[in-house]
Protein backbone atom coordinates (compact mmCIF):
# COMPACT_ATOMS: atom_id res chain seq x y z
CA UNK A 1 0.00 0.00 0.00
CA UNK A 2 1.28 3.36 -0.91
CA UNK A 3 -0.40 6.94 -0.22
CA UNK A 4 -0.12 10.29 0.02
CA UNK A 5 -2.14 12.59 2.34
CA UNK A 6 -2.23 15.75 4.35
CA UNK A 7 -0.81 15.96 7.58
CA UNK A 8 -3.91 18.09 8.76
CA UNK A 9 -6.56 15.69 7.68
CA UNK A 10 -4.38 13.25 8.97
CA UNK A 11 -3.80 14.56 12.54
CA UNK A 12 -7.40 15.26 13.11
CA UNK A 13 -8.72 11.78 12.12
CA UNK A 14 -5.89 9.99 14.16
CA UNK A 15 -7.20 11.77 17.10
CA UNK A 16 -10.64 10.85 17.21
CA UNK A 17 -9.33 6.93 16.53
CA UNK A 18 -6.77 7.10 19.30
CA UNK A 19 -8.94 7.75 21.77
CA UNK A 20 -10.45 4.77 21.96
CA UNK A 21 -7.17 2.80 21.19
CA UNK A 22 -6.39 -0.11 24.29
CA UNK A 23 -3.39 1.63 25.70
CA UNK A 24 -2.83 -1.28 28.21
CA UNK A 25 -0.63 -4.12 27.17
CA UNK A 26 -3.62 -7.29 28.06
CA UNK A 27 -4.14 -7.29 24.33
CA UNK A 28 -1.46 -5.89 22.39
CA UNK A 29 -2.79 -5.88 19.02
CA UNK A 30 -5.27 -3.12 20.33
CA UNK A 31 -2.90 -0.88 20.31
CA UNK A 32 -2.75 -0.66 16.83
CA UNK A 33 -4.70 1.01 14.34
CA UNK A 34 -5.78 -0.06 10.85
CA UNK A 35 -5.52 1.96 7.89
CA UNK A 36 -6.44 0.55 4.27
CA UNK A 37 -8.07 1.74 1.08
CA UNK A 38 -11.77 2.77 0.61
CA UNK A 39 -12.17 3.34 -3.04
CA UNK A 40 -10.13 5.07 -5.19
CA UNK A 41 -9.28 8.63 -3.29
CA UNK A 42 -10.22 8.00 0.12
CA UNK A 43 -8.42 5.81 3.32
CA UNK A 44 -10.31 4.49 5.58
CA UNK A 45 -8.64 4.47 9.85
CA UNK A 46 -10.05 2.40 12.75
CA UNK A 47 -9.33 1.77 16.34
CA UNK A 48 -10.84 -0.69 18.47
CA UNK A 49 -10.48 -1.60 22.41
CA UNK A 50 -13.09 -4.28 21.62
CA UNK A 51 -15.69 -2.35 23.31
CA UNK A 52 -16.04 0.71 21.27
CA UNK A 53 -14.31 1.14 17.55
CA UNK A 54 -14.13 4.94 15.82
CA UNK A 55 -13.85 4.34 12.14
CA UNK A 56 -13.30 7.24 9.66
CA UNK A 57 -13.20 8.15 6.33
CA UNK A 58 -11.16 10.62 4.84
CA UNK A 59 -9.73 12.12 1.41
CA UNK A 60 -6.01 11.39 0.15
CA UNK A 61 -4.18 13.29 -1.92
CA UNK A 62 -3.06 10.19 -3.84
CA UNK A 63 -3.21 6.70 -3.53
CA UNK A 64 -0.62 5.08 -5.53
CA UNK A 65 -1.20 1.69 -5.03
CA UNK A 66 -4.27 -0.15 -2.65
CA UNK A 67 -3.79 -2.23 0.52
CA UNK A 68 -4.04 -2.11 4.09
CA UNK A 69 -1.33 -1.01 6.69
CA UNK A 70 -1.43 -2.22 10.80
CA UNK A 71 0.81 0.22 12.91
CA UNK A 72 1.09 1.64 16.86
CA UNK A 73 -1.93 4.49 16.98
CA UNK A 74 -0.05 6.31 19.46
CA UNK A 75 3.85 6.93 18.14
CA UNK A 76 1.77 7.14 14.99
CA UNK A 77 -0.45 10.14 16.23
CA UNK A 78 3.06 11.87 18.30
CA UNK A 79 4.36 12.08 15.08
CA UNK A 80 1.83 13.39 12.92
CA UNK A 81 1.43 15.79 15.42
CA UNK A 82 5.04 17.33 14.80
CA UNK A 83 5.22 16.96 11.60
CA UNK A 84 5.24 20.46 9.30
CA UNK A 85 2.54 21.45 7.52
CA UNK A 86 2.41 19.55 4.29
CA UNK A 87 1.82 16.28 2.30
CA UNK A 88 2.51 13.06 4.42
CA UNK A 89 3.31 10.23 2.30
CA UNK A 90 3.27 6.41 3.50
CA UNK A 91 4.13 3.50 2.28
CA UNK A 92 4.49 -0.50 3.11
CA UNK A 93 7.32 -2.82 3.04
CA UNK A 94 8.44 -6.05 3.48
CA UNK A 95 7.47 -7.98 6.37
CA UNK A 96 5.14 -5.16 7.36
CA UNK A 97 6.92 -2.09 7.94
CA UNK A 98 5.98 1.05 7.39
CA UNK A 99 8.06 4.29 6.35
CA UNK A 100 6.40 7.72 6.33
CA UNK A 101 7.93 10.93 4.65
CA UNK A 102 6.96 14.67 4.95
CA UNK A 103 8.83 17.00 3.83
CA UNK A 104 12.43 16.99 5.46
CA UNK A 105 11.06 13.90 7.58
CA UNK A 106 11.47 9.89 7.87
CA UNK A 107 10.20 7.34 9.85
CA UNK A 108 9.57 4.08 9.87
CA UNK A 109 7.96 1.97 11.96
CA UNK A 110 7.16 -1.29 12.24
CA UNK A 111 3.76 -2.75 12.09
CA UNK A 112 1.53 -5.85 12.04
CA UNK A 113 -0.86 -8.21 9.64
CA UNK A 114 -4.36 -6.35 8.97
CA UNK A 115 -5.40 -10.29 9.65
CA UNK A 116 -4.41 -10.05 13.01
CA UNK A 117 -6.18 -6.61 13.79
CA UNK A 118 -9.69 -7.78 15.10
CA UNK A 119 -12.69 -7.77 12.69
CA UNK A 120 -14.62 -5.00 13.33
CA UNK A 121 -18.30 -4.87 12.94
CA UNK A 122 -20.33 -2.65 10.49
CA UNK A 123 -23.77 -0.42 10.90
CA UNK A 124 -26.51 -3.28 10.94
CA UNK A 125 -29.80 -1.49 11.83
CA UNK A 126 -31.88 1.00 10.16
CA UNK A 127 -30.80 3.97 10.73
CA UNK A 128 -32.90 6.78 12.67
CA UNK A 129 -32.09 10.26 12.48
CA UNK A 130 -31.21 13.01 15.30
CA UNK A 131 -29.15 16.29 14.93
CA UNK A 132 -26.18 15.87 16.71
CA UNK A 133 -26.01 19.29 18.06
CA UNK A 134 -28.87 17.68 20.19
CA UNK A 135 -27.16 14.98 21.23
CA UNK A 136 -24.10 16.59 22.46
CA UNK A 137 -26.50 18.65 24.69
CA UNK A 138 -28.04 15.68 26.32
CA UNK A 139 -24.84 14.12 26.84
CA UNK A 140 -23.40 17.31 28.33
CA UNK A 141 -26.13 17.93 30.56
CA UNK A 142 -26.26 14.07 32.48
CA UNK A 143 -22.72 12.69 31.78
CA UNK A 144 -21.57 14.48 35.04
CA UNK A 145 -24.03 12.07 36.97
CA UNK A 146 -22.93 8.44 35.62
CA UNK A 147 -21.26 6.31 38.67
CA UNK A 148 -17.78 6.17 39.17
CA UNK A 149 -18.02 2.99 40.87
CA UNK A 150 -16.75 0.43 39.14
CA UNK A 151 -19.30 -2.39 40.70
CA UNK A 152 -22.17 -0.89 39.90
CA UNK A 153 -22.66 -1.74 36.13
CA UNK A 154 -25.51 -0.53 34.78
CA UNK A 155 -24.77 2.77 36.64
CA UNK A 156 -21.70 2.94 34.56
CA UNK A 157 -23.36 4.99 31.31
CA UNK A 158 -26.44 6.74 30.84
CA UNK A 159 -30.04 5.62 29.38
CA UNK A 160 -31.13 6.64 25.84
CA UNK A 161 -34.45 6.55 24.90
CA UNK A 162 -35.50 7.77 21.20
CA UNK A 163 -38.77 7.24 19.41
CA UNK A 164 -40.47 9.78 16.73
CA UNK A 165 -41.61 12.63 19.28
CA UNK A 166 -39.50 13.05 21.94
CA UNK A 167 -35.67 12.13 23.03
CA UNK A 168 -34.55 11.45 26.19
CA UNK A 169 -31.56 10.59 28.55
CA UNK A 170 -30.91 10.01 31.74
CA UNK A 171 -27.93 9.21 34.20
CA UNK A 172 -27.63 8.21 37.61
CA UNK A 173 -24.87 7.25 40.51
CA UNK A 174 -27.19 6.60 43.17
CA UNK A 175 -27.32 9.67 44.77
CA UNK A 176 -27.51 12.16 41.92
CA UNK A 177 -30.03 11.89 38.98
CA UNK A 178 -29.50 13.75 35.82
CA UNK A 179 -32.53 13.60 32.98
CA UNK A 180 -33.28 15.42 29.53
CA UNK A 181 -36.24 15.69 28.00
CA UNK A 182 -37.09 17.21 24.91
CA UNK A 183 -38.74 17.38 21.28
CA UNK A 184 -37.07 14.99 18.42
CA UNK A 185 -37.35 17.75 16.01
CA UNK A 186 -35.75 15.89 12.90
CA UNK A 187 -37.81 15.33 10.42
CA UNK A 188 -36.39 12.18 8.90
CA UNK A 189 -36.75 10.13 11.99
CA UNK A 190 -38.50 6.67 12.13
CA UNK A 191 -38.35 3.98 14.90
CA UNK A 192 -37.64 3.93 18.64
CA UNK A 193 -34.15 3.62 20.04
CA UNK A 194 -33.78 1.90 24.19
CA UNK A 195 -30.06 1.54 25.14
CA UNK A 196 -27.75 1.72 27.93
CA UNK A 197 -24.50 3.61 26.51
CA UNK A 198 -21.40 3.46 28.20
CA UNK A 199 -19.65 6.61 29.58
CA UNK A 200 -16.56 6.11 27.56
CA UNK A 201 -18.71 5.98 24.20
CA UNK A 202 -20.63 9.29 25.68
CA UNK A 203 -17.23 10.89 25.74
CA UNK A 204 -16.26 10.05 22.35
CA UNK A 205 -19.45 11.26 21.06
CA UNK A 206 -19.06 14.29 22.27
CA UNK A 207 -15.63 15.04 20.60
CA UNK A 208 -17.15 13.39 17.12
CA UNK A 209 -20.33 15.95 17.21
CA UNK A 210 -18.07 18.74 18.44
CA UNK A 211 -17.34 20.31 14.62
CA UNK A 212 -20.44 18.70 12.91
CA UNK A 213 -23.22 20.05 12.07
CA UNK A 214 -26.50 18.30 10.49
CA UNK A 215 -28.19 15.60 11.33
CA UNK A 216 -26.28 11.84 12.39
CA UNK A 217 -27.82 8.28 12.06
CA UNK A 218 -27.79 6.22 14.76
CA UNK A 219 -29.02 2.80 15.62
CA UNK A 220 -28.83 -1.00 17.24
CA UNK A 221 -29.08 -4.48 17.44
CA UNK A 222 -28.72 -6.61 20.18
CA UNK A 223 -25.43 -5.76 21.36
CA UNK A 224 -24.42 -2.85 19.85
CA UNK A 225 -25.44 0.80 19.04
CA UNK A 226 -24.34 2.57 15.97
CA UNK A 227 -23.36 6.54 15.35
CA UNK A 228 -22.70 7.69 11.90
CA UNK A 229 -21.26 10.89 12.44
CA UNK A 230 -20.56 12.07 8.50
CA UNK A 231 -17.69 10.40 7.49
CA UNK A 232 -17.34 8.85 11.06
CA UNK A 233 -18.71 5.97 12.47
CA UNK A 234 -19.05 4.96 16.12
CA UNK A 235 -20.00 1.69 17.32
CA UNK A 236 -20.22 0.72 20.78
CA UNK A 237 -21.16 -2.38 23.14
CA UNK A 238 -24.42 -1.76 25.39
CA UNK A 239 -24.80 -1.99 28.96
CA UNK A 240 -26.19 -4.57 30.08
CA UNK A 241 -28.71 -5.17 32.40
CA UNK A 242 -31.64 -3.39 33.76
CA UNK A 243 -31.48 0.31 34.26
CA UNK A 244 -33.30 1.51 37.89
CA UNK A 245 -36.85 3.04 37.44
CA UNK A 246 -35.88 6.83 37.36
CA UNK A 247 -39.96 7.78 37.03
CA UNK A 248 -40.50 6.51 40.59
CA UNK A 249 -37.48 8.59 42.40
CA UNK A 250 -39.24 11.70 40.30
CA UNK A 251 -41.87 14.31 41.61
CA UNK A 252 -45.18 13.65 40.08
CA UNK A 253 -47.51 16.71 41.28
CA UNK A 254 -44.94 19.33 41.61
CA UNK A 255 -45.52 22.54 42.14
CA UNK A 256 -42.56 24.44 42.94
CA UNK A 257 -40.09 25.66 40.20
CA UNK A 258 -37.30 28.50 40.91
CA UNK A 259 -35.82 30.34 37.86
CA UNK A 260 -31.80 31.22 38.48
CA UNK A 261 -29.19 33.12 36.20
CA UNK A 262 -27.16 30.42 35.50
CA UNK A 263 -23.70 31.53 35.17
CA UNK A 264 -24.66 33.59 38.64
CA UNK A 265 -25.13 29.93 40.20
CA UNK A 266 -22.39 28.32 38.96
CA UNK A 267 -20.32 30.90 40.33
CA UNK A 268 -21.50 30.65 43.55
CA UNK A 269 -21.77 26.89 43.96
CA UNK A 270 -17.95 27.04 43.24
CA UNK A 271 -17.06 29.76 45.56
CA UNK A 272 -19.01 28.14 48.13
CA UNK A 273 -17.68 24.59 47.77
CA UNK A 274 -14.24 25.91 48.81
CA UNK A 275 -15.32 25.24 52.07
CA UNK A 276 -17.38 22.12 52.08
CA UNK A 277 -16.70 19.09 54.05
CA UNK A 278 -13.84 17.48 52.53
CA UNK A 279 -15.53 13.70 52.66
CA UNK A 280 -19.02 14.70 51.65
CA UNK A 281 -18.30 17.67 49.35
CA UNK A 282 -22.08 19.08 50.47
CA UNK A 283 -23.49 22.29 50.20
CA UNK A 284 -26.86 23.65 51.46
CA UNK A 285 -29.59 24.89 49.78
CA UNK A 286 -32.23 27.25 51.32
CA UNK A 287 -34.93 28.35 49.36
CA UNK A 288 -37.64 31.41 50.10
CA UNK A 289 -39.81 33.68 48.18
CA UNK A 290 -36.93 35.98 47.17
CA UNK A 291 -33.75 34.42 47.49
CA UNK A 292 -31.53 31.37 47.40
CA UNK A 293 -28.88 30.90 50.44
CA UNK A 294 -26.20 28.21 49.66
CA UNK A 295 -23.83 27.34 52.69
CA UNK A 296 -20.91 24.99 53.53
CA UNK A 297 -19.37 23.80 56.36
CA UNK A 298 -15.63 22.35 57.13
CA UNK A 299 -15.24 21.82 61.20
CA UNK A 300 -11.34 22.45 60.64
CA UNK A 301 -11.26 25.27 57.94
CA UNK A 302 -14.64 27.27 58.41
CA UNK A 303 -17.86 27.98 56.49
CA UNK A 304 -18.80 30.11 53.57
CA UNK A 305 -22.64 31.54 52.87
CA UNK A 306 -23.51 33.57 49.68
CA UNK A 307 -27.36 34.18 48.82
CA UNK A 308 -28.56 34.59 45.18
CA UNK A 309 -31.85 36.28 43.49
CA UNK A 310 -34.71 33.97 42.43
CA UNK A 311 -37.63 34.21 40.99
CA UNK A 312 -39.66 31.23 43.22
CA UNK A 313 -43.18 30.04 42.84
CA UNK A 314 -44.90 27.43 45.25
CA UNK A 315 -45.98 27.22 48.82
Amino acid sequence: MQFVIGRNALQKELAFVQGVVERKNTIPVLANILIESAGEDSIRISGTDLDVTIRCDVDAQEIKSQGAICVQARKLFDIARLLPDAPVSFRKEDNEWVTVECDRSKFRLPGISKETFPELPGFKSTPLKLPASLLKTLIDRTIFAITQEEGRYTLSGAKFELDKKDVKMVTTDGHRLAYVSTKNDSKDSSGELDVLIPRKTLAELTKLTSDFDGDISLGSDENHVYFQIGSRLLISRLLSGQFPNYEMVMPKNNDRSAMFDTAALNQAVRRVALMADDRSHAIRFHLSKEQLLISSQNAEEGEARETLETDFAGE
